[in-house]
């Protein structure tokens, strides 16, 4: 049997970056015989090359292409090309790693679709998502399916079809002419597959781009060639160049470096408008988010000056979500949640409601000749608008969408409107993982808001009303799912708790307290009581070497509907004393099965007997070695520990 694919890796200097990679091609399911690796060094100097033969000389299917170094992966991926014999190749950078069953699964993916170009499932360590890989997709659309998302060449390219298109890379080129080598491959292929329920790829960090506008609109207009050579004037075109006006000419002229820099931005704004007026025309915008409209509006009019005021005046404008109300229906997690767009003043952005129209109200005035008012009327963007809420494993990356419902309520008097989308979202452990059980582990919770007008992503903060804390054992697999909030105080989900502990912990933020007859009454909410009442439990307070352990006692609450409780009595005095809760700061841990599990507050006690519950970091209790008389002494000095944090902050904050 020949060799079923052959994976390109350009590498250059990577240090101990590419480790991670290599060892995830050479670990690979597929059989040795079966796969090809190619690495394509381009002048490496800090002995990966020398590293590299030393695994090329003991496995049959890896080879090392040694080249003259250029500073750029085009030529190496070129020389791969050329080198391979693999039915199928792929494309990988030296920072990304594969999934041990990605060339398996997209090999038998694209065999059986027959595809010219198979798009497996990436993520990134940071990002949101790609719309495209929703759904797998046995012949995809570029446009329909969100394929100009995905134009970095981690894919798989049928190596005939490469090479009976003369495709490879324009070499000493940016990241334009890389996505134009992709864009191609779409517009020639016959068949284009998505393989979208299985992580093949993730992706690491990219080499960004320093690149000259001059030299980004001379790659662009190259890019926009290959899409006039493979399609036809109308509307397909039209919307492929809509794509390429708002990401490549467009988008810069809202960005930080546009509003700093009167250098950068002179530049920027002779190459683009240039562009625009050459390009891109004017039928082009309503395609376009409405802050964009204006941008184009604005260039192609030769407003510099109002383009560096919007820009200023647009930055910091995003979403806000709030979460109403958590429930369990039948085991599955439902969030009910409420989003809408806010200004750089976290005020509401409010539209113009017109005889039953909205109208996008800019932040500066703009003369009617310069931005025509039918491209400011948003009601159709408006009502397309949708929330999207996705999962995201907080120590894999993994990114998972959640069915999600929403509905437009609009606010506001007279021509004043606001608009907010309200909605439920539902999360079945069992299928959330595109149809697979979700894995264990604590997901964070994010929100995107997509609609003409604007589109935003954010995640839910502890900004309204205390979270409803219930954990439920949910089926296939019976597993405990705990609704949270993260360490950064965001909205969570955490799937089977490594244990009784530590799922206490999770909700822990919602403790609070309360004095009667010389005790603290510490409560603690508790999202599952096991049938047998789990493990006994200590409340461990901790200030500095002071220490004090009580019993908890553990209440069951009402499954699916009320959480249980922790509480703890604590005697307390006004003075410091052993055994005694006393002024200062407490860090508060449970002692379960000779473990110890950090809670996620503090106590502050006060000298009048006021005590306050404040978030924490959790960590695992660690015992602070003792100090002397001196130190506790001095700690006791009013104002003392305050003047101490203050020294430790200045000293971290302008250390080298």
């Amino acid at each position: 049997m020949g060799v079923k694919v052959s994976v390109i890796m350009p590498v250059r200097n990577p240090g101990g970056g590419a480790d991670a990679g290599i060892r995830s091609l050479l670990e690979q399911s597929l059989p040795p015989d079966e796969y090809e690796v190619i690495f394509a060094d381009d002048g490496s100097a800090d002995g990966t090359a020398e590293r590299l033969d030393v695994i090329a000389s003991t496995r049959p299917n890896v080879r090392i292409l040694h080249l003259e170094p250029t500073g750029s992966p085009m030529r190496g991926r070129n020389a791969g090309l050329a080198a391979a014999v693999g039915e199928y190749v792929y494309l990988l950078d030296q920072h990304d790693r594969l999934d041990r069953e990605a060339l398996h699964r997209m090999h038998a993916r694209a065999v059986a679709a027959e595809a010219d170009v198979l798009v497996g499932k990436l993520v990134r360590d940071n990002g949101a998502p790609a719309t495209a890989f929703y759904a797998n997709r046995e012949r995809a659309d570029i446009l329909r399916d969100r394929l100009l998302t995905q134009l970095t060449p981690h894919k798989l390219f049928r190596k005939a079809f490469l090479d009976a298109h003369g495709l490879r890379f324009a070499e000493h080129s940016g990241p334009l002419a890389e996505q134009a080598f992709v864009m191609q491959a779409y517009l020639a292929a016959k068949v284009v597959a998505v393989l979208a329920d299985h992580v093949c790829c993730r992706v690491g960090e990219r080499r960004r781009s320093s690149q000259e506008p001059a030299a980004t609109a001379r790659e662009l207009r190259a890019l926009l060639d290959v899409i006039d050579r493979h399609t036809q004037p109308g509307r397909q075109r039209d919307r492929i160049y809509a794509h390429w006006l708002r990401a490549a000419v467009l988008r810069p002229f809202i960005g930080a470096r546009f509003v700093s820099s009167s250098q950068d931005r002179a530049v920027l704004y002779r190459a683009m408008r240039e562009l625009a007026l050459e390009r891109f025309p004017t039928r082009l915008d309503p395609m376009l988010p409405v802050h964009l409209r204006a941008v184009a509006a604005l260039l192609r009019a030769g407003r510099l000056d109002q383009l560096v005021i919007l820009a200023g005046l647009s930055r910091g404008t995003g979403l806000r979500a709030h979460l109403d109300e958590v429930r369990w229906d039948d085991g599955v997690l439902t969030l009910a949640i409420d989003a809408e767009i806010v200004g750089p003043d976290g005020r509401p952005i409010t539209f113009t409601a017109e005889d039953d129209r909205l109208y996008w109200r800019p932040p500066l005035p703009i003369a009617d000749s310069v931005l025509c008012p039918s491209l400011t009327d948003v009601t159709e963007d408006v009502a397309m608008a949708r929330l999207n809420v996705y999962l995201r494993h907080t120590e894999s990356g993994a990114t998972h969408v959640l069915p999600a419902t929403s509905e437009i309520v609009s606010r506001g008097e007279g021509r004043d409107a606001r608009v907010q989308l309200v909605g439920d979202v539902r999360l079945d452990v069992g299928t959330a993982a595109g149809g697979h059980p979700l894995p264990r582990g604590l997901w964070e919770v994010h929100v995107r808001l997509y609609s003409g007008a604007y589109q935003a992503r954010t995640r839910i903060g502890r900004v309204r009303k205390p979270l409803n804390c219930v954990g439920v054992v949910a089926d296939h697999p019976r597993r405990l799912v705990v609704p949270c909030w993260t360490d950064d105080g965001e909205l969570g989900v955490c799937v089977e708790p490594k244990s009784f502990a530590e799922s206490i912990a999770l909700v822990s933020l919602g403790a609070s307290t309360a004095r009667r007859d010389g005790h603290v009454f510490i409560v603690v909410p508790v999202p599952y009581v096991p049938p047998s009442g789990g493990p006994p439990v200590e409340l461990t307070l901790r200030n500095g070497s002071r220490e004090i352990c009580v019993p908890g006692l553990v209440e069951p609450g009402i499954p699916g509907k009320m959480a249980g409780q922790l509480v703890a009595k604590v005697p307390m005095r006004r003075m410091p004393a052993a055994g005694y809760l006393g002024p200062g700061t407490w860090v508060p841990s449970l002692r379960t099965d000779g473990r110890e599990v950090g809670l996620r507050f503090e106590l502050e006690m006060h000298r009048g007997r006021r005590i306050m519950v404040r978030p924490s970091v959790a960590v695992e209790p660690a015992l602070e070695p003792r100090r002397s008389v001196f130190h506790r002494a001095a700690a006791q000095v009013p104002g003392a520990r305050h003047l101490v944090r203050l020294a430790r902050a200045g000293k971290s904050r302008y250390r080298l």
